[in-house]
């Protein structure tokens, strides 16, 4: 019996290997996808310009606050900044929210065609392999700004 119970073992143990073996697993650097995809540095840009623009705006009406004499016309100017403020920051963490969403979907979508286009089984971000898999970072980064629509095998 013990016998037998070795031998399975060993018997799953080599079935696990060779199906190991046989998994292709690609890596993707995310971060140098980010950086380097034409159009999530200007969707990055944008909110960043919405975000100077939020800036420049509380700086503005810092500016008509301190012209302002009357207490009573202070506390309703204060009020009514707070409230614009408050929708304008609104605003600008909904537009980074769906960039953000929108940019990890088209890299998503991306990493798919490059996967299936070099028959991977699996991609990983490259924080989470110490060593292995196939680097297509720089092939889905080409894909995404159009410079390689069919990636390369």
């Amino acid at each position: 019996m013990k016998k037998f119970s070795i031998a399975v073992l060993t018997l799953v143990m080599a079935t696990l290997c060779a199906a190991a073996q046989a998994t292709t697993i690609g890596v993707i650097d995310f971060k140098k996808v980010g950086t380097s995809y034409n159009y999530a540095k200007a969707a990055f840009k944008e909110v960043d310009n919405k975000s100077m623009e939020l800036q420049q705006y509380l700086i503005d009406k810092d500016k008509q606050y301190k012209a302002i004499d009357s207490p009573i016309a202070k506390k309703n100017f204060e009020d009514k900044t707070k409230a614009e403020f408050e929708a304008k920051r609104d605003a600008l963490e909904k537009l980074q929210v769906a960039k953000e969403d929108e940019i990890y979907n088209r890299i998503l979508a991306a990493a798919k065609a490059v996967a299936n286009a070099k028959k991977l089984d699996a991609v990983l971000d490259q924080n989470a392999v110490f060593i292995g898999g196939m680097d297509i970072t720089d092939d889905v980064i080409r894909y995404l700004n159009g410079t390689g629509a069919t990636p390369a095998k």
